[in-house]
């Protein structure tokens, strides 16, 4: 028994005396290890939302021209949509939600059909209407004051994700977009 103790009393003081004294010399630094490959680049997401109103007139063959300002960069491999403001509705509270609808945007009307449709390249967009009739008929409703909100989605947005497209929310929301930086223009 008195060996155990003493056994037991000589390890406590190795212990209690080893946590003691001036700090040692620092350790050899370690050798470097390989650099590893570097990751990709990530997406540079720039796009950018506008709204333009114009009318459909005799006088502009039905079309409305409108080209990007120099305050919009617009690069050749971007998409553009085009979506027309086809409805405004109320929420819950009684303020106005817009209702967009993805083009071409197709009408059956009394004198036949009816298309809002667009071409674009990276310097300008082109929304015209198309007519299995004279348009010179159209009412008023279907030509003045028409709204449409030009999304410029980069590419690689685009490709690289599920963006549905047909939504101009959730493509807004994808590109960080709010309602309140939509830069409008009245082109009438």
């Amino acid at each position: 028994m008195k060996k155990i103790n003493a056994l037991l009393g000589s390890l406590m003081m190795i212990f209690l005396f080893s946590c003691e004294g001036p700090q040692g010399p620092p350790g050899f630094d370690g050798f470097d290890g390989r650099d590893g490959l570097d990751g990709q680049d990530g997406i540079n997401i720039l796009g950018k939302v506008l709204d333009i109103e114009g009318s459909f007139t005799p006088e502009n063959e039905y079309s409305i021209f409108y080209e990007f300002p120099q305050t919009v960069e617009v690069f050749e491999t971007d998409v553009i949509l085009v979506y027309l403001l086809w409805d405004v509705t109320e929420d819950g509270n009684g303020d106005p939600v817009d209702i967009w609808r993805l083009m071409p945007q197709t009408r059956i009307i009394d004198q036949g059909l009816l298309q809002y449709n667009y071409d674009h390249t990276f310097f300008d967009v082109n929304i015209f209407l198309e007519t299995d009739f004279d348009p010179i008929g159209l009412l008023p409703a279907d030509t003045d004051n028409q709204v449409f909100r030009i999304a410029v989605i980069p590419a690689e947005l685009a490709e690289s994700s599920k963006l549905d497209v047909s939504n101009i929310h959730m493509v807004m929301g994808r590109l960080g977009i709010t309602e309140d930086e939509v830069q409008k223009t009245d082109l009438n």
